[in-house]
């Protein structure tokens, strides 16, 4: 039986056509008048279909839209959220002010997952929800920019615990013409498609967009009957399947990505590696530019190199995407040798030591050889990636690794509860919505009322506490238990408690038990009737991970004994509905990883951006954004070499900081019932926190930093029939031929025995540079306090100046005030100079004398 599909589409009223454009843009994610207008159509629908508009516009009968059309009241009010998205599209944005010579050239940014909205279930955690937080504030600003990932058939698992506590997956299909994506299709109507040759045979896919306010999202899926059953399995589940799989995803991601933009006529000049899954897009910018401009490989190489951006979100090497040679050589080796490139040296790229035959293909590795703009996402996780990485540069000092660091950020419009939001419009002004980059207007929190701020939180808690009483009573149903156990979800948690919110991705290092350490003292803190505390726990655990398992499991039956039973509460399946929830109503955001293996975290942002007070172990972003007016930190950054020390020094500090601290504030409440010192700290947390770690500074941070300097190198490169690249590729050829003849002859200075503060240091070099000229390099004076056994860790670079050059020898010179007293150290260091150089430190080219 041959079965021929046809699509049929909502029919909406002529009145109501506006909400088919305001469904299928998810803006309405980050705007409460329009969730709220959604809401208002049919209630009971809108908590059916997952807060997904557009499955909603085709699921209500009929009748009610012909109600809703006859309904004034509903049209107006739609045709205000309609004129404030319309003005929202068109309205000139700080990009267009601040750069508007840079408007047409684009940045591609590609992630592996993105978690922008709840009805839409593409993202496993963290690293999706701040690739869709990166997405809507790139909107907010104007930034041209597009981003490419995969359109997942069944997304990411769907958690459920059994009756013993053990974690189950669940992975329900998506039907993607029933949400807010559409294919992409040419002037004909046509569906756009590419391919990619995966062991020599063509994978075809076509493109979904997404349209995330003024950034559009493509998506690539390769279910389509051309495939065969394992290639159209590619885009079935987000981070499933072997190591197989893995690949091809992958190579779907980064090469099919490229071709994908191609086909739509899009040529970026930057493109952004949201973590190394994307890596291979690398190889297919070389390919690209080698076609388009005619190129050789080095050549092409030069202008991806300085046009591309990578960002780790990985501070464990554990954590880094590996695979064996024979995977790779199955479904790459004709396409490297198309490049031009031979079988090992490809390999080579991917491996910290080039020589080891025996190691992994890294994706890090070759996207960290690929991209000059390389950042971690917190200054911690900046200083841990150059520490980290430091193989491929081993003759630079940490510090001088070229790997910087951006702090991520939230989407503060998208994670504020509509009631904060509503309070923060009032006080704050309409520029707190209409000047995302206007960050001193959040100093105007300080103006809200005691109270006003007071009761808006404690909405938000009673909220939060019927919403876990729901989900334990469905929770509780469907795994069969006793009619009076369904009957007690109901009376768990005060919504008059302290509560604090816990949820993460259950891995061993972020340690989702140790507040549960000592059970007898944790005991005696829940079940003080004069102060009751209770907690809020979620989180997932990947699939493969069993240790991840056994937490939860191990906590499931924690939470059932005597004594905490409907004080800790575990919701099941944590997502974006279930987060929203717990940062807007928690007291208390708790985090406590193992340092420095949390690269950033942005939950406790959330939180704290909805006035809750962090306790947290001074990882990721908590080591900036900590401070005694904020929250709570948990030791001082110590890191023991016995795990399980570790674990009881820092859970008994913890139990110190809720029994001194945070309850007796939390319950120091005036005549008016008003715990205004603890207010008070809710508006400096709110201030301080949301003021600095949100998406708009991150964003901006990526376009001053990274975008700009990237697409001012594209441009230069490809220009005047790409000149430049040209020469930058023979420069750098000639340079490594004759790199290894630079020989340094002497080194003099003044400094012995010694000099005083003030006095200057006079240092004086003699070096030939063989074929090379004095143009070529740069000869630094590195200078600096010495550290334990005279190493020179956080030295200062010196330009040297050269004075003579003559029949091979050049003198350089340079002078150096001493301001400081103390043991200090220099040593001479000779780098690569090119003014088109993004970067002088290239691996094994650095001379020091």
């Amino acid at each position: 039986m041959k079965i021929r599909p046809f699509n049929v589409l909502p029919r909406l009223p002529q009145r109501l056509e506006p909400l088919r454009e305001i469904a299928y843009n998810l803006w309405f994610g980050w705007n409460w008048r329009a969730v709220e207008m959604f809401i208002r159509m049919d209630a009971e629908y809108w908590d059916k279909t997952y807060q997904n508009p557009a499955l909603m516009l085709g699921v209500i009968p009929q009748e009610r839209f012909e109600e809703l059309a006859q309904d004034d009241s509903f049209v107006a009010n739609m045709n205000r959220v309609h004129e404030e998205f319309k003005q929202y599209m068109s309205s000139p944005t700080w990009f267009q002010k601040m750069h508007p010579d840079s408007m047409n050239r684009i940045t591609a940014y590609f992630s592996m997952e993105y978690g922008i909205d709840v009805g839409l279930p593409i993202y496993s955690g963290g690293l999706g929800v701040l690739a869709g937080d990166h997405l809507k504030s790139a909107s907010d600003l104007g930034l041209p920019l597009v981003a490419v990932g995969l359109l997942y058939r069944e997304g990411y698992l769907k958690q459920y615990l059994n009756r013993d506590g053990w974690q189950q997956e669940a992975y329900p299909k998506n039907d993607w013409y029933n949400m807010p994506v559409t294919l992409a299709t040419d002037a004909s109507g046509k569906p756009i498609r590419a391919q990619i040759e995966l062991a020599n045979e063509p994978v075809q896919f076509q493109i979904w967009k997404v349209q995330v306010g003024r950034v559009p999202l493509y998506l690539l899926d390769t279910d389509l009957a051309e495939n065969r059953a394992e290639h159209r399995a590619i885009t079935t589940r987000l981070y499933a399947g072997d190591r197989d799989m893995r690949v091809r995803q992958e190579l779907v991601l980064g090469v099919g990505g490229l071709r994908a933009l191609k086909a739509m006529g899009i040529e970026p000049s930057v493109c952004h590696m949201n973590e190394g899954h994307s890596a291979f897009l690398a190889l297919e910018r070389v390919r690209q530019c080698m076609e388009s401009y005619k190129l050789s490989r080095a050549e092409a190489w030069e202008v991806v190199w300085a046009s591309t951006v990578f960002t780790t979100h990985t501070p464990v090497p554990a954590g880094n995407e590996r695979f064996d040679p024979r995977l790779l050589e199955r479904y790459m080796s004709d396409y490297v040798r198309g490049i031009g490139i031979g079988w090992e040296e490809f390999l080579a790229m991917g491996r910290e030591n080039p020589s080891n035959s025996s190691e992994e293909f890294c994706l890090t590795v070759l996207a960290l050889h690929y991209a000059a703009h390389l950042n971690g996402v917190s200054l911690l996780h900046g200083r841990v990636s150059r520490h980290l990485w430091h193989g491929l540069w081993p003759n630079l000092p940490d510090d001088d690794v070229p790997i910087g660091s951006i702090t991520n950020g939230i989407h503060s419009r998208s994670w504020l509860s509509h009631d904060m939001a509503d309070l923060l419009d009032r006080y704050l002004g309409p520029k707190f919505e209409e000047e995302p980059m206007n960050f001193s207007i959040w100093r105007r929190v300080e103006s809200i009322p005691d109270s006003e701020l007071w009761r808006t939180h404690e909405r938000r808690r009673e909220r939060l506490v019927w919403f876990a009483r729901k989900r334990l009573r469905q929770q509780n149903l469907r795994r069969g238990s006793p009619p009076h156990v369904v009957a007690e979800s109901d009376q768990v948690l005060d919504p008059e408690a302290l509560t604090i919110g816990f949820a993460r991705r259950f891995a061993e290092y972020k340690r989702g038990t140790l507040l549960m350490k000592n059970p007898e003292r944790l005991k005696k803190i829940l079940n003080d009737p004069a102060r009751p505390v209770q907690i809020i726990i979620a989180g997932k655990s990947h699939p493969m991970d069993n240790p991840g398992k056994q937490l939860i499991k191990d906590l499931f039956h924690f939470v059932r004994q005597e004594g905490f039973r409907n004080k800790i509460v575990f919701i099941e399946d944590y997502d974006i509905n279930v987060a929203r929830y717990m940062v807007q109503g928690a007291d208390i955001w708790l985090n406590t990883p193992k340092r420095p293996l949390e690269a950033s975290g942005t939950s406790g942002m959330k939180a704290a951006a909805n006035g809750a007070l962090n306790v947290s172990t001074l990882d990721g972003w908590w080591v900036e954004g900590y401070t005694p007016e904020t929250g709570w930190a948990i030791g001082s950054g110590e890191i023991y070499e016995n795990a399980a020390e570790q674990d009881d020094v820092e859970s008994g500090a913890l139990y110190d900081i809720l029994e001194q601290d945070v309850i007796p504030l939390f319950f120091d409440r005036g005549p008016d019932g008003l715990p205004r010192r603890w207010i008070g700290r809710m508006k400096q947390c709110m201030s301080q926190i949301g003021s600095y770690f949100n998406t708009s500074r991150m964003t901006s941070d990526y376009v001053t930093d990274y975008y700009l300097k990237a697409g001012e190198k594209y441009v230069t490169l490809t220009g005047d029939k790409q000149a430049r690249a040209r020469a930058l590729a023979a420069w750098r050829a000639n340079l490594r031929q004759n790199w290894n003849n630079i020989k340094v002859e002497s080194v003099t200075s003044n400094v012995d025995p010694a000099l005083r503060v003030g006095e200057k240091m006079d240092v004086t070099a003699r070096i030939r540079l063989g074929n090379l000229h004095s143009t070529d390099v740069e000869v630094q004076l590195f200078h600096g306090p010495l550290a334990a056994e005279d190493k020179l860790e956080r030295g200062t670079g010196t330009r040297m100046t050269c004075e003579e050059s003559k029949d091979g020898l050049s003198i350089y010179r340079c002078q150096v005030s001493c301001t400081h007293s103390g043991r200090r150290g220099f040593a001479l260091r000779v780098l690569p100079f090119q003014p088109d150089l993004v970067h002088p430190f290239e691996p094994g080219m650095i001379i020091w004398g």
